[in-house]
């Protein structure tokens, strides 16, 4: 643009003005404010925490150590291992599929485009921020006093948790739906129901197993966690050998756990691949299904339908038996029976819920009102640890996520082999649940918020590595190529185009682990990693529910605060 008034210039022409550049509004400088603010605080929360260099050094023999009393690894009798494993999944089976009978609908009333009454959507809405904000820990205390030990509370506990997640992102993928075949069948006459059925839930049912998938992963990983209050499986053995000092079982148990977490990652990441059609369908089992059909399912019509002649002579018209149609029965069917068997497995008694929520009442009693006795201070330095973590922890997250993700971009990564080994290294930290992490870096480094801090942020490169990896993939790549064919360098090129490009996204990645953090930072306590959780899970072992309850209030004050902080900048910058 310069060289061209440049130009009219010398030809005698007057120069053409700039349009004057927008003044940033007082809203985009308080969001810049306040992002500098948090890394400041995350730069202070590292020091006041003491996570150096020299600190690290200083374990250094403490590592050996417990390398020493772990090794060998002592795993469990073939049979017993494949009990608890059976437990473990058939919980998070079940939770899992409990999480997304509850979403469904939770998200159709949350959604613009499936709720007109302002009410009911807001009514949805607050489920969602509620039990989201609400730690699945705090559900699965309850529901032990409720319905005494067992795999039952752990599972409600899961599903209902889940809701907060699940039901955001499904409400999330209805209103970005297409409304025309909604309007079609509304102008044809069609009720709520027989649209919202019809339409609706067709259009994104890719996107609903791939989130219940998702989710699986992250409630395989909860699970570990919850057996520290009683929930059974692999977490429960875990936590009664390291409460007993059994460190050879334990970490044979967290390397199980490693391995059974990589594998399901794997495994859900593919399929999440080919239903919303990442991976070509028609190869290997796909291609084999469509050959099946085409060779004598079905002999396909005119309009890819089948006619068949009932017994009354009449015509009916049914969808072609194509790979497709088999494929998805097989999901349902495979679907169907895995809930069914995991549903034996963990023993759910119907009529044990139906009693004891007769003594609901009397159990809600112990936890009101919130009460923090003669602990405030106490607590509120907790609660300040807490937040310290979760910052520094994003901070050290970002630091090794950030080459980490880029290396693993393929549209920046060198080669293609270069990028799969980056890949490769996010998928193995984002299979490593924290809790073990936090275990191994307290026998390290000892009681305290420094193992808690260290686990989340490793934990933080598996999730902000991927997200910065898919943010550059899916930048515009025209714009590289129109700088590049400028004879700019590939770091220029990187540095002009690609980050520029994806760095709004990388703001709202930060904010939202950030978020994570925090939230995951009030559970570690209970292991000792530092924090509010070390109270919250006292307070639950001496009986003291109405000091639950305060800390519950604290939690949830402290991450709708971040949330809404963090939702009010991504609007602002965005």
């Amino acid at each position: 643009m310069t060289s061209v008034i440049d130009d009219l210039a010398r030809a005698g022409h007057a120069p053409v003005p700039l349009p004057p550049k927008p003044r940033p509004s007082i809203n985009r400088i308080a969001a810049w404010t306040a992002l500098v603010a948090l890394l400041a605080t995350a730069i202070w929360s590292v020091v006041a925490l003491d996570i150096s260099v020299a600190s690290m050094v200083r374990s250094l023999d403490n590592a050996s150590n417990f390398l020493e009393r772990v090794v060998p690894l002592d795993f469990p009798p073939l049979h017993e291992l494949l009990v608890m494993t059976g437990q473990t999944l058939a919980i998070v089976v079940l939770a899992t599929a409990l999480s997304v009978v509850l979403s469904l609908p939770v998200a159709l009333f949350a959604a613009r485009n499936t709720t007109t009454g302002s009410v009911m959507r807001t009514a949805a809405r607050v489920i969602i921020v509620l039990t989201r904000a609400i730690p699945d820990l705090v559900f699965a205390i309850i529901l032990f006093r409720l319905l005494g030990l067992g795999a039952l509370p752990g599972i409600l506990a899961l599903g209902i948790h889940s809701v907060g997640m699940v039901g955001k992102l499904y409400a999330d993928a209805i209103e970005e739906l297409d409304g025309g075949p909604a309007e079609a069948v509304q102008a044809a006459g069609g009720r709520r129901w027989q649209w919202i059925t019809s339409t609706v839930i067709p259009q994104v049912m890719p996107q609903l197993i791939a989130t219940a998938l998702h989710r699986f992963d992250i409630n395989l990983r909860t699970s570990v966690l919850l057996g520290y209050v009683g929930v059974g499986g692999i977490g429960l053995e875990l936590a009664e050998a390291l409460r007993t000092l059994q460190y050879q079982r334990g970490m044979a148990l967290a390397l199980i756990i490693l391995l059974l977490c990589i594998a399901l990652e794997l495994l859900s990441g593919t399929i999440r691949a080919r239903l919303l059609g990442r991976v070509s369908t028609r190869r290997g089992v796909g291609g084999l299904l469509d050959r099946f059909a085409a060779g004598w399912v079905t002999a396909p019509m005119s309009g890819g339908h089948q006619a068949q002649r009932t017994a009354r002579g009449r015509i009916r018209v049914a969808p072609q038996w194509d790979g497709d149609r088999i494929r998805r029965f097989l999901g349902v069917t495979v679907t169907v029976i895995v809930v069914a068997v995991a549903a034996l497995a963990a023993d759910v008694d119907g009529a044990r819920v139906a009693q004891s929520l007769e003594k609901f009442p009397q159990v809600l009693d112990l936890f009101f009102p919130p009460s923090p006795r003669d602990l405030f201070d106490t607590l509120l330095d907790a609660m300040l640890v807490t937040i310290q973590i979760g910052l520094a922890a994003t901070l050290l997250g970002l630091v090794l996520a950030l080459p980490i993700g880029i290396m693993a971009a393929r549209n920046v990564a060198p080669n293609a082999a270069t990028a799969n080994a980056f890949r490769t290294i996010i998928v193995i930290i984002r299979g490593i649940p924290e809790l073990i992490l936090a275990i191994v870096f307290i026998v390290i480094t000892g009681l305290g918020p420094v193992p808690g801090t260290l686990a989340l942020a490793i934990g933080s490169v598996g999730l902000l590595g991927k997200l910065v990896a898919d943010s550059i993939e899916e930048t515009d790549m025209r714009v590289q190529d129109a700088v590049r064919a400028t004879g700019a360098m590939p770091g220029q090129v990187f540095f002009a185009s690609t980050l520029r490009q994806a760095a709004p996204q990388f703001v709202a990645h930060i904010l939202y682990q950030l978020d994570v953090n925090i939230r995951s930072a009030t559970l570690l306590g209970i292991v000792g990693a530092g924090g509010i959780g070390f109270y919250l899970l006292m307070a639950t072992r001496v009986n003291q529910f109405d000091v639950v309850t305060f800390i519950v209030v604290m939690i949830l004050v402290t991450v709708l605060l971040v949330e809404g902080l963090a939702v009010w900048v991504r609007k602002t910058l965005h």
